[in-house]
């Protein structure tokens, strides 16, 4: 019998509770930290392309703005829920205060299976879902962005839509745009660009060689594959890669751009010349030094962490380590880069490009690299500076951090009236 998948909005809640007994929160903000501020659930009717009607679920989730508007993505998947997108919403608030940006937390997402869907279809479900959520949406209010399998063409079409629900172009509305529509230079890589820099810094923390380490990277999407480009560019090899139709491994090395044109190609890593197949999960086994999982959430359990073999976690993806699997590695002695601190690179980006519209600004993809890679450093030296402090895993001193600042926030604010 399959195993009952976790929820993640209880795996959110039981981080936030740890977070809040080494902060020792005033139990009056915990209890403001546990509930999302708004909830949205809208019906999407979608006229298909054969002429039949589908209706489809969406959901906008705003946890909290005490520290300013509300951030985050949508994703189109056959697998939502609202616990996840709950969840991801949680995890968005304390990212963006982990990273010190003026943002709260939110997500989105839309129950369908974006790849049985024709381009039309996409269009038309989009614009529906935007204009059903449009009232809560904004520049100074909420900023979506791409998620999985949402990209810099939704965004566009995001664009369109509230712009002409309000009779003029508002290109702040959305992050992760076309370079056209505004967008920003270096936002299609931020988030493993992101990743990698945390990589390379925890490498010099652990006193681990970049130069010939080995990796894996469970999701060879934009995050996974952009994340083993930079990371090979640093030295080190990538051993095995998977996507949802497979995975692939090859002792010797898998050449990045190699792997990712093949993907493009064929439609998946699987088949890749010199490499043998293994799943999903064979991968996460893998001997190698550094794992990324880049997919989705609970990726990583309790039993599946008893069998990492990795020195280092880095986790790509939004919640793919389950608070039991997080026990057994600690205990394992396998660092873990959270999923807050590690992929924050595309909402730092997001953040630069948000200022660009506003101020009308237009940096080189240069200039923001390297403001991405301070900001990340420094958040990732704060966050361990925490933990050493503190005495505890990585994963719980960017909560600490996180949390900390949104509590912060709360209370200096007050409840009104």
């Amino acid at each position: 019998m399959a195993m009952a998948k976790e929820n993640p909005f209880a795996n959110a809640l039981e981080q936030l509770k740890i977070a809040a007994e080494h902060l020792k929160l005033d139990p009056g903000v915990h209890e403001v930290l546990k509930r999302p501020k708004r909830i949205m659930e809208v019906s999407i009717p979608v006229r298909m392309d054969d002429g039949r009607t589908d209706v489809f679920v969406g959901y906008r989730v705003q946890y909290n703005d005490a520290r300013g508007p509300y951030k985050g993505g949508i994703r189109y998947h056959p697998g939502v829920t609202l616990d996840e997108v709950k969840a991801l919403s949680a995890w968005m608030t304390w990212k963006c205060a982990v990273a010190d940006l003026p943002f709260g937390g939110a997500k989105g997402g839309i129950v369908c299976d974006p790849k049985a869907m024709s381009p039309s279809e996409l269009e038309r479900m989009t614009r529906r879902y935007t204009t059903a959520i449009s009232e809560a949406i904004g520049p100074d209010k909420d900023i979506p962005a791409p998620d999985v399998y949402t990209n810099a063409q939704v965004m566009a079409w995001i664009l369109d839509t509230y712009s002409q629900l309000k009779g003029y172009m508002v290109p702040g509305v959305v992050t992760g745009k076309p370079i056209s529509l505004g967008g920003s230079l270096g936002r299609d890589s931020a988030t493993g660009r992101g990743a990698a820099f945390c990589t390379r810094e925890a490498a010099r923390v652990a006193k681990l060689p970049l130069k010939g380490a080995t990796f894996a990277v469970q999701g060879y999407g934009n995050a996974g594959s952009n994340y083993a480009t930079i990371l090979e560019g640093m030295g080190a090899r990538m051993v095995a890669a998977s996507d949802s139709s497979g995975g692939v491994f090859c002792k010797k090395g898998l050449d990045a751009r190699k792997l990712l044109r093949h993907k493009e190609k064929t439609g998946s890593v699987t088949g890749f010349p010199s490499s043998e197949e293994v799943s999903s999960e064979e991968l996460l086994e893998t001997e190698c030094d550094i794992l990324a999982p880049a997919a989705l959430e609970n990726t990583i359990t309790r039993e599946m962490a008893k069998d990492v073999k990795a020195r280092m976690v880095v986790e790509c993806a939004n919640g793919p380590t389950t608070p039991g699997a997080d026990e057994v590695l600690d205990s394992n002695g396998v660092m873990v880069v959270p999923d807050i601190l590690a992929n924050s690179g595309g909402v730092i980006v997001s953040y630069l490009e948000w200022v660009q519209n506003l101020d009308r600004l237009w940096w080189t993809v240069e200039e923001v690299n390297s403001k991405l890679e301070r900001k990340i450093v420094g958040a990732f030296h704060g966050v361990h500076a925490q933990a050493a402090k503190s005495g505890v895993s990585m994963r719980t001193g960017a909560l600490m951090v996180g949390v900390g600042k949104v509590a912060e926030a709360i209370k200096t604010l007050g409840i009104w009236p």
